[in-house]
């Protein structure tokens, strides 16, 4: 007997784990906001690493928790020459732990509608395949001419890869369906690009023309999954739904801000990106920034995508741009060398497999970064990220200003310890308030304690992972956790004269900075932190 999901066989109604979720859906019991719009999920690059231990196992999540729509489709397009059964014999190693045979969710419900069409990213013909290929899933599915295409490829093919799909007919929408996605009367298809979008901002131009000669604007979602972290979205929850934080989040009351995403991982097996990359280009342009964003936009005046991005953007706007005659007070880059992790000796940067011998690349930077409007003039933004420190830490603080006089000086001396409010995403995904409070006892002596939030407790319910929570967004039409057109080139414009600087202006070998492997960086943050506490301490 014919498999229902076989492109083969007869169309017939699918039972799926969303249907017997039906009435959570309707009841707003469900954790997730909605279902989606039946459509055709399409992963270019779908032999690829990202595939296999990213993109696949979050969609197999959802659908396992009822979270994928009621009729859908995943297909896979790489150069590799693969059946559809070999697709999904080379998926299974990867998924997380199966479901039982019987349950609609399990791996074998799920990849009876995984599919796969060899195609060539520079043929215009083989797109001209995939469409076809597509088309015959869509009529025996009943997908509406729904699709999602998401670049899990090079870089360097993005632009190529968009172009192909627009020649092919299948950047269109509002030509089939039912109303969806805005299209009135008609399909809805979407772009999903991963980072990085582009190398610099004149690279960022060239990309965004050449996704927008085919795609509207609306239509591409820019992925950075660090903002689909269920504690870094929790940021704008904990500003502007409480009352007690928005009113002292200023320059009146707020010392500095210290962001920060260090890892005790190497290059690994990113060293050929790496090396035309370095953490500059990997992390600040769009993670670093991104949490910068969060935490110093202003409110907008609804929680909608574009509201949300509008004050992002503003942001960006008012980011001061480097003193390039002055930049050894504001950067301080590194590269990290032979050290321990974990009581683990580890090798140096350049000793690293694909790595130049005489490299460059900065694998560690710090950045002191001003905001020039009215909320935050004056206030320094530590900005700091690298390969192999000390341990892996992702975390926004807030640092309060001292008391302006102390009550207590004559007994405790002058200084009391200021309030931090440490907003933490890995590996605690947590809130913490530090405030000042009396010992126990006759003694007058104050201590530093913590109001402890830990995101995770007293909640049972399932969780979305930061890929499940972007693909079901991407699925959704919810653009509020992706980068705009604007705020990339924005980005890149504060970055390029710094990057510029870095890389062509001598004595460019003095500026990266050596540190061994499990440090917290060069000894040089120092002089850049001034009288500023350690951001990681």
């Amino acid at each position: 007997m014919a498999e229902p999901w076989d492109d083969d066989a007869p169309q017939v109604q699918a039972q799926t784990r969303a249907e017997a979720l039906d009435e959570e859906w309707a009841g707003g019991s469900c954790l997730l906001p909605g279902r989606p719009d039946p459509c055709l999920v399409v992963i270019l690059g779908a032999s690829g690493d990202l595939t296999r231990r990213k993109l696949v196992p979050a969609l197999y999540n959802l659908h396992r928790n009822g979270g994928l729509p009621e009729t859908f489709a995943i297909l896979g397009a790489a150069r590799t020459e693969w059946s559809d059964q070999e697709f999904r014999d080379h998926l299974r190693q990867a998924a997380p732990e199966p479901a039982g045979d019987g349950d609609p969710g399990s791996w074998e419900a799920f990849a009876q509608r995984l599919f796969y069409q060899p195609l060539v990213y520079d043929e215009p013909h083989s797109y001209h395949e995939l469409a076809k290929r597509l088309d015959k899933l869509d009529r025996k599915l009943g997908c509406r001419g729904n699709r999602l295409f998401n670049l899990a490829i090079p870089p360097v093919l993005y632009a190529q890869v968009a172009l192909n799909l627009g020649r092919a007919g299948l950047a269109a929408e509002g030509q089939t369906g039912s109303p969806a996605g805005g299209q009135p009367g008609g399909n809805w298809v979407r772009l999903v690009v991963e980072k990085p979008f582009g190398h610099d901002l004149a690279s960022a131009r060239q990309l965004n023309a050449a996704i927008g000669r085919f795609f509207h604007e609306r239509q591409v979602f820019r992925i950075d999954h660090y903002l689909a972290k269920e504690t870094v979205q929790n940021v704008l929850m904990l500003r502007f739904a409480n009352a007690i934080f928005e009113p002292v989040w200023n320059r009146n009351y707020i010392d500095h801000v210290s962001i920060v995403s260090t890892e005790t991982l190497g290059v690994e097996h990113r060293a050929g990106y790496y090396e035309r990359a370095g953490v500059i280009r990997d992390m600040f342009q769009n993670h670093m920034l991104q949490l910068l964003s969060m935490v110093a936009m202003e409110p907008p005046s609804l929680f909608f995508a574009e509201r949300v991005r509008d004050e992002k953007t503003k942001t960006f706007r008012s980011l001061r741009p480097f003193p390039l005659d002055r930049m050894d007070d504001y950067l301080v880059l590194g590269q990290y060398q032979a050290g321990q992790i974990a009581g683990r000796p580890v090798t140096g940067y350049r000793q690293e497999p694909g790595v130049a011998p005489d490299s460059l690349a900065p694998t560690f930077a710090l950045m002191k970064v001003y905001i020039d409007n009215w909320r935050w003039q004056g206030v320094p933004f530590i900005l700091v990220s690298g390969k192999r420190l000390a341990r892996k830490l992702t975390r926004m603080v807030i640092h309060f200003k001292e008391v302006p006089h102390s009550l207590f000086r004559q007994v405790l001396g002058p200084h009391i310890s200021a309030n931090r409010l440490i907003l933490g995403v890995h590996p605690d995904e947590a809130i913490s308030l530090t405030f000042q409070s009396k010992n126990p006892g006759a003694r007058l002596c104050l201590r530093s304690v913590n109001m402890f939030f830990d995101f995770n407790r007293d909640y049972a319910g399932p969780r979305l992972e930061a890929y499940q929570k972007a693909l079901l967004d991407c699925m959704l039409g919810e653009q509020m956790l992706f980068w705009r057109q604007d705020g990339i080139e924005l980005t890149w414009a504060w970055l390029d004269e710094l990057i510029q600087q870095c890389e062509t202006c001598e004595p460019r070998r003095e500026r990266i900075r050596p540190y061994p492997a499990g440090s917290w960086g060069p000894e040089e943050v120092w002089r850049v932190l001034d009288r500023l506490p350690a951001p990681w301490s």
